[in-house]
């Protein structure tokens, strides 16, 4: 396959399951966007000599996967910030919600496709409702998404029409366009089932066999909050076990939040292959509790990490979650050994491929997507040096770099962020409509 573009760099981290260093690196990308080569100049194929080869003072490292985010909520972020989650949801979100108009969610998503790839996310999981502008706003700025179309049973919610209504509008959906669509597959799409307290078990089992179908990702909040949480199981047991039951974890599925699961759940979900998307910063904000990371992990659970909504954590800035992960693990079980530096980036990477069933992003290997982040070392967080231990590279990139070292974001072998503005779009002019889009659900 001829090669496009060739990446050199002093070091790559490829997030194999070891969590390699590489040192003098190469990565090749060919013309439709995967990935040709990536290891050692010194055993790097040879190319054309009129090959495109770009020079990167740093380290490239596979693009960030936000495992479950609601990113048009950038319009609502602030509001409600000192409630917790249900009260949030009812008193808040919900009838704030019922006045978004298409292009305000094409508006808030492209604003925060925006904020991800100035964090070096690439791929986000989106959970929303007018899935046609979130996917709009995607292609536009040139990222990636997993795309399930909310679907909910909330009286505040109800001129989105009925839960019914919206599962069929899936339905269509996938099956005119394909479960993925857009250059370089950049849209995925799936079913959002909000949860097992905001629709009746009719309609997760629906969902299930509407996705099974169709070979879809179903994206669903699970035991996220103690309320929520108590009400289910009183009633079912727990939400893994009626999940289970209605059929819909025979197929692809991404638990997110997973907060309140007991040894039998965590278990279940194992065994059933169920991906969680771990939120630590918007669990904390809403004192939702903190999800049993280590336990997931023993058990062989697909864990990433995931914002959640920027309204409820209050950013898109994936590089704090890989902390929080870290630290909130430890301080749960008092173990600074717990979640080690490595631990948390896999997390970051390909954790979050395999919680979403993903294997052509998350790392960078033949055959991969060519999704690619630059990060700049000339900040005091390296300023140690790259000639440091693998160990205290990986601890400085972790603990003390993250966000504000990104620099440059290739999706697909495309550039779509050079020296940290996207490429496609203008910035501020995104800002500008956000914030048009915002006044107009505060009237």
């Amino acid at each position: 396959m001829p090669i496009a573009l060739r990446l050199h760099a002093p070091m790559l981290l490829p997030c194999d399951p070891a969590c390699s260093v590489v040192r003098d690196a190469v990565v090749d990308i060919d013309v439709h966007g995967r990935l040709a080569y990536c290891g050692t100049r010194e055993q790097a194929p040879a190319l054309p000599h009129d090959t495109v080869v770009r020079e990167c003072a740093g380290m490239l490292l596979p693009g960030l996967i936000n495992a479950h985010a609601h990113s048009p909520m950038t319009l609502l972020r602030g509001m409600g910030g000192d409630l917790p989650l249900l009260r949030w949801l009812r008193e808040v979100v919900w009838p704030a919600e019922s006045k978004l108009r298409p292009s305000d969610v094409r508006a808030g998503m492209a604003l925060g496709a925006v904020e991800m790839l100035r964090a070096g996310v690439t791929t986000s999981a989106e959970m929303y409702f007018t899935g046609e502008s979130v996917a709009e706003a995607t292609l536009a700025v040139g990222s990636r998404i997993l795309l399930t179309p909310a679907v909910i049973d909330a009286p505040d919610l109800s001129t989105l029409g009925t839960w019914r209504q919206m599962v069929e509008g899936i339905d269509r959906w996938i099956d005119a366009d394909g479960l993925r669509f857009g250059p370089g597959e950049r849209i995925e799409l799936g079913y959002g089932p909000h949860s097992a307290y905001t629709l009746p078990p009719e309609a997760l089992q629906l969902i299930g066999e509407s996705a099974q179908q169709r070979g879809a990702l179903v994206q669903t909040h699970v035991a996220e909050s103690a309320t929520e949480d108590a009400e289910i199981r009183q009633r079912h047991g727990s939400v893994p076990k009626l999940l289970d039951k209605l059929g819909v974890l025979d197929g692809r599925v991404t638990a997110a939040h997973g907060v309140h699961l007991s040894d039998e759940d965590i278990d279940l979900l194992a065994r059933r292959g169920v991906g969680v998307a771990h939120c630590p910063g918007s669990n904390a904000k809403l004192a939702s509790g903190t999800a049993r990371l280590v336990d997931l992990l023993t058990a062989q659970v697909p864990v990433g990490l995931g914002t959640d909504g920027p309204s409820s954590n209050d950013d898109l800035d994936l590089w704090e979650e890989v902390q929080l992960s870290g630290m909130l693990a430890r301080l749960s079980t008092g173990d600074a050994t717990a979640v080690t530096a490595r631990a948390a980036l896999l997390a970051a990477t390909r954790g979050g491929a395999a919680a979403l069933h993903r294997e052509d992003i998350g790392a960078l290997e033949p055959g991969c997507w060519a999704d690619i982040v630059h990060m700049d070392v000339d900040t005091p967080a390296f300023a140690t040096g790259l000639e440091a231990p693998d160990e205290q590279i990986l601890s400085n990139l972790v603990w003390a770099g993250g966000s504000r070292c990104v620099r440059d974001v290739w999706v697909a072998g495309e550039e779509i962020l050079r020296d940290g503005e996207p490429t496609r779009v203008d910035r501020r002019s995104v800002q500008a409509a956000a914030r048009r889009a915002a006044q107009h659900i505060r009237t």
